[in-house]
């Protein structure tokens, strides 16, 4: 009796496989999946069919050449490291980049011979100063996720190319609907998935988009890496793709209504919120980028001790206290800014918002309660 045919029926979105043996229909399949020379998948860690759409929707949105993903935005930092760096070579971070992030360079690359220097926060064509004949690549972030500093991307990028330095940009903030990284002539763009591209707080992963120039060497280092994304984890961010531009249309809006609201506060000293006329680099995010997020950050006029903070922020009723952001729940951060390089915002306590998804009216209600529990 012959097997019966399973068909599989056409739906949206694309079925979850769940697997290591990937079967070939014959021999000569295998022999030039043997050769690197099959297009697909070969084995379960093989990038399965999921991983690769959303890879090329991401790719599609960032307009770059190749994309590929990781467990996590740090992994994906970390990894573009390994990539793109080796024993004796020289590397420049900004010092607002992702934490975790500079602790890797400081703690791990130097185990390696791999020297870090960071460099300002607002950096632009002063950049120059921390260049070395062994400087192979620059890690930007801008608008840096807890202080917000932006860098003059151009200028950096127009002294990298002279130099045939490697630049990367975090563009976790602005997503690639309001900044294109490849069109300021950024090398290497980094999304952190789990924040806005996923939007639901549920999915770690990170994202790595390359220019045609470094396509061949990050398609060769992931596989021999052997590093792939679950499954689960790539359906759900493929969907949440699909609203992004719904989402953080009103992220934004949302969170400038409450900034501007904040920013007449008279217990708030300075707000900074890149859309805003009042932030130092206004004008190099009008020039670059084509909109905003939901985060940005303040501090008090007055220091405040942690008896009488937590007052004001375990009062609040719409806002999760929790690390990460960019999915539809708001979330509070408070930390002091402990940096290698001194900052506008050096020693002060920022208090960091996300807005999410919730009525920024009731949103703005739930902060005015909350700081008159501030003496």
């Amino acid at each position: 009796m012959k097997d019966e045919i399973i068909k599989h029926p056409a739906t949206i979105n694309p079925p979850v496989y769940h697997a290591s043996t990937v079967l070939f229909r014959n021999y000569r399949e295998m022999r030039l999946a043997g050769k690197g020379q099959l297009d697909g998948p070969t084995y379960g860690t093989d990038r399965m069919p999921v991983q690769r759409a959303f890879e090329k929707a991401l790719c599609n949105l960032e307009k770059g050449s190749v994309t590929r993903l990781f467990p996590s935005g740090l992994s994906a930092i970390q990894n573009m490291f390994w990539c793109f760096a080796k024993s004796g070579d020289h590397i420049l971070v900004v010092d607002n980049a992702y934490g975790p992030g500079v602790s890797f360079c400081r703690k791990i690359l130097t185990q390696f011979n791999i020297e870090t220097t960071c460099i300002p926060p607002s950096a632009g064509k002063d950049i120059i100063d921390f260049i070395r004949p062994e400087t192979v690549l620059i890690l930007l972030e801008s608008p840096g996720s807890n202080t917000f500093e932006i860098q003059d991307i151009p200028a950096i990028t127009a002294i990298a190319k002279e130099k045939n330095i490697i630049t990367a940009l975090d563009n976790t903030w602005a997503t690639p609907l309001y900044l294109n990284p490849f069109d300021l002539g950024i090398d290497i763009s980094i999304q952190s998935v789990t924040k806005y591209i996923s939007g639901y707080s549920d999915v770690l992963m990170g994202a790595l988009t390359v220019n045609q120039k470094y396509a061949d060497i990050l398609k060769n280092f992931y596989s021999r890496m052997e590093l792939y994304a679950p499954e689960n984890d790539c359906y759900m961010a493929l969907r949440g793709l699909q609203t992004l531009a719904t989402r953080l249309r009103q992220h934004e809006q949302s969170a400038i209504q409450v900034a501007r609201h904040l920013e007449q506060h008279g217990k708030i000293d300075c707000l900074f919120h890149p859309a805003l006329p009042s932030h130092p680099e206004h004008h190099l995010w009008k020039r670059d980028f084509q909109g905003s997020s939901g985060l940005f950050g303040f501090t008090l006029k007055q220091e405040y001790n942690d008896r009488e903070l937590a007052e004001f922020i375990d009062s609040l009723k719409l806002f999760g206290l929790g690390y990460s952001w960019g999915g539809f729940k708001s979330l509070l951060t408070a930390a002091r800014q402990r940096r290698r390089m001194p900052s506008r915002y050096s020693g002060k306590r920022i208090i960091r918002l996300h807005i999410g998804l919730e009525s920024p009216e009731d949103l703005i209600l739930d902060l005015e309660r909350g700081l008159t529990k501030l003496p």
